[in-house]
């Protein structure tokens, strides 16, 4: 790193912004150098923390004028290093843009700032019978402009989708500071679906600003089966044999022994540590739907070899199944000081 160019781009920055949403030095910068994919790490030679649009524009200018490398960052949850500096680069956090703008109810959308948590969308929501469909692992943490940029999805994205399908604008601004929109607040937009190829773009694209999400009923209820098998290939050939009987169930999570056992002695989610694999099948609607799914997914788990079933009894403990599937990645980086995750999606 050249400090005449950090003390130049630095005093740059600071012209706009004050002093304190300028950070540069080690032990400050530090904390920023790596997100969830912890095994790389880079200082940046700055970290803005601008707190409106006007100042991400101003920071995407002047770092467009100096060919100074942008890398925005939401919550840092990350697993896929989206949010890791380049070397000599200006690391844009937009924690501070933290603001829900609007829920509409009748509409059913939410006008929110980048770095809003994915779960207080739905707690927004909530008083009006709505929530926010897709739900990371990390969704009591990640942003949602970190969801724009990974097109995050979550253990119900089976069948509510990924990101993608449940924003419907998106805006922000261009690596020189130019002000875009994508998508629309209507039903659909015309033109090429240029929002699609935002989302996901990890931030190379667009610095995101400002989302409007979709938001759907909250379900009348909803159950989970815990399935044992005694052979992961027998939990596999099961998830298909689920959705060939076309059944689309609103979570489906498989985790082998190993994943278990660190699950369980982290969050004790009741989980059969004796079986080679488990799945968790949950259904949601009316209690008439759900009774029916529910008995249709039984036969077929039955069917597929499950050597035993367990339905959730209430609420508390389908949340307490999936709080298990969901601390997976804590769970095992309690036993393991460093590795690197492999996601594999059904």
């Amino acid at each position: 790193m050249d400090p005449d160019r950090q003390i130049d781009v630095v005093s740059r920055l600071r012209e706009r912004l004050p002093a304190e949403a300028v950070l540069y030095r080690p032990e400050d910068t530090r904390p920023y150098e790596c997100d969830g994919l912890s095994a790389y790490r880079e200082l940046p030679l700055a970290v803005v923390l601008p707190a409106n649009e006007e100042e991400v524009a101003f920071v995407l200018r002047t770092c467009h004028e100096m060919m100074v490398p942008v890398i925005a960052r939401g919550a840092g949850t990350g697993l896929s290093g989206g949010a890791l500096p380049a070397p000599d680069s200006v690391l844009l956090s937009l924690a501070k843009m933290n603001r829900i703008l609007a829920v509409d109810p009748v509409a059913r959308i939410a006008r929110v700032q980048p770095g809003v948590r994915n779960a207080a969308i739905s707690d927004a929501a909530k008083p009006y019978g709505l929530y926010y469909a897709p739900d990371p692992s990390s969704q009591i943490a990640c942003t949602i402009g970190g969801n724009v940029a990974e097109n995050s999805g979550g253990v119900h994205c089976l069948k509510y989708g990924l990101t993608v399908h449940n924003v419907l604008r998106v805006r922000g601004y261009t690596m020189a500071g130019d002000l875009i929109e994508f998508g629309s607040e209507a039903l659909d937009s015309p033109g090429y679906d240029l929002l699609a190829c935002v989302i996901g773009s990890e931030g190379m694209l667009a610095v995101v600003t400002e989302v409007t999400v979709k938001l759907i009923p909250l379900p009348e209820t909803a159950k989970v089966i815990l399935a044992s098998f005694d052979d992961v290939r027998k939990a596999s050939d099961a998830v298909a044999a689920i959705i060939a009987e076309g059944i689309i169930p609103a979570g489906l999570e498989m985790m082998d022994q190993p994943a278990t056992r660190a699950v369980e002695d982290f969050v004790h989610a009741g989980y059969d540590l004796d079986a080679a694999a488990i799945l968790l099948c949950e259904s949601d609607g009316t209690p008439e739907e759900v009774e029916d799914e529910i008995v249709r997914m039984e036969a077929v788990l039955r069917r597929e070899g499950a050597t035993n079933l367990r339905v959730s009894r209430d609420e508390s403990e389908r949340i307490r199944f999936w709080a298990g599937r969901k601390a997976a990645f804590p769970a095992v980086g309690r036993i393991s000081p460093d590795y690197y995750c492999m996601d594999g999606t059904i």
